[in-house]
């Protein structure tokens, strides 16, 4: 199999800035050695697939307990610390039964549906705070906006997590929220570095693995004391006689043979998951749509019919919204936040492409690849989300998948993807929006 050396890899991770650019180092490796090519970083070798018929083959191969990656940092501080195993870190039937229990309650829609509410709140708390930061600033412009949907990600999955708020929208966010949202920026930032050192050298470089741990330390201090700290009401409530009244966090812990442990470590895991993504697709979406003041003019229009006169939107509104989906579609196929998926086979050697892969072989699915592919979308590069509200395209299903597909799906896609569409509608309709962007 074709692939550049492991010095020539490690070269263009560490000193081509490769690291921050993984997104191009897939087009440069599609371009170099075709479809398939294997990589060596540190101790792990690597498959890149980057055709959407391979990475299909990859996913009907997956088995019954498919691995994403390996994310042996994230389980080698688990075992350091006793730590429990979360639905991003465990594996085999650990894994399949917390993915089963979660999915009740994050993958069916009319479950999802009534977050709306809740979320709805959280939106508006953003539009009040990008309206009170404009005010404040001179120029009128709200500078530095991911940061503010990355708190708006982070209070969203907050309120549905814990069913109650950690101030990320207050006019001054409190100490112990913003070291948290430091925490999780620096440990994915040193994931990379410590997954990439072996065991032995954490001894002679011990900042790397040291400030990795210092961070998961407060991250499962910052989740277990909400967490505590809503068992205690419930506590509460069940002496005074009260009725208990939760959509997810109650229900989660109510469930016979979940630990008090994997409860800490499947919340904690599942804060991390989706903030990204929230700050992400909106930041492109505003920006996107400034530039095409066509696409969101048609979506006002679309908004207001559906609305009919309603100022405050309900999720079943969505589905009378294509032209909603298919713009946040269109972002994540241009701007996935996540470059590339990943899958582990261990239980038998696989076959793609004619290739025999060694079973436990970390396999790359080069996801952003694909959605810029040229054969599969007419002007990959260019914004058109209508090109989603036709099938006359005929890209291939695998072509464009941000939330990955199969088992190792994301868990919390429906309640991100609620999310956005909200805010996509306070954003848009309500105005904040303008064709002067500069980036």
């Amino acid at each position: 199999m074709p692939g550049p050396s492991a010095a020539g890899f490690i070269w263009d991770l560490l000193f081509r800035r490769g690291l921050s650019r993984l997104h191009q180092l897939q087009l440069e490796g599609r371009r170099r050695y075709g479809p398939m090519w294997k990589a060596s970083f540190g101790p792990i070798l690597t498959v890149h697939v980057a055709e959407p018929e391979l990475i299909e083959q990859v996913l009907r191969q997956e088995g019954q307990h498919p691995m994403r990656s390996d994310l042996s940092s994230w389980k080698d501080y688990r075992k350091l610390r006793g730590e429990g195993y979360g639905l991003l870190t465990a594996e085999g039937e650990e894994w399949q039964s917390v993915r089963s229990l979660l999915g009740k309650h994050m993958l069916r829609p009319k479950a999802v549906e009534a977050y709306d509410g809740t979320l709805n709140a959280v939106v508006t708390d953003l539009i009040h705070k990008l309206k009170l930061r404009s005010q404040q600033s001179s120029s009128g412009l709200v500078t530095d906006i991911s940061a503010e949907f990355y708190r708006f990600g982070l209070e969203g999955i907050s309120s549905v997590l814990f069913e109650s708020r950690i101030g990320c929208l207050d006019p001054v966010v409190p100490v112990e929220t913003e070291r948290f949202i430091q925490s999780i920026n620096t440990m994915f930032v040193m994931t990379l570095l410590t997954m990439a050192m072996p065991q032995w050298l954490h001894r002679l470089l011990p900042k790397p693995w040291d400030t990795f741990c210092r961070c998961w330390d407060y991250m499962f201090q910052f989740a277990k004391g909400h967490i505590d700290q809503r068992l205690e009401e419930e506590r509460q409530k069940m002496a005074r006689g009260e009725h208990l009244e939760g959509r997810y966090l109650t229900y989660f812990l109510s469930q016979a043979g979940v630990p008090l442990k994997s409860v800490y470590s499947n919340v904690t895991e599942l804060l991390l998951a989706g903030v990204d993504t929230i700050s992400s697709t909106l930041s492109w979406s505003l920006y996107e749509l400034s530039r095409h003041p066509e696409v969101q003019t048609a979506l006002r229009d679309e908004v207001r019919r559906v609305m009919k006169g309603r100022s405050v939107p309900e999720a079943r509104d969505v589905a009378a919204m294509p032209l909603m989906k298919a713009v946040i579609k269109e972002i994540l196929r241009l701007y996935p936040v996540i470059p590339a998926n990943a899958r582990v086979i261990t239980d038998r050697d696989i076959t793609v492409g004619g290739y025999i892969i060694p079973k436990n072989t970390l396999i790359t699915l080069c996801h952003y690849a694909t959605s810029r592919d040229p054969r599969q979308f007419c002007d990959p590069d260019a914004f058109v989300p209508q090109r989603w509200l036709s099938r006359s395209e005929g890209s291939h299903p695998f072509a464009s998948v941000p939330f990955g597909v199969g088992k190792r799906s994301c868990v919390g896609r429906r309640i991100a993807e609620l999310e956005l569409y909200l805010a996509l509608y306070f954003t848009n309709v309500k105005a904040l929006l303008h064709q002067k962007v500069k980036c």
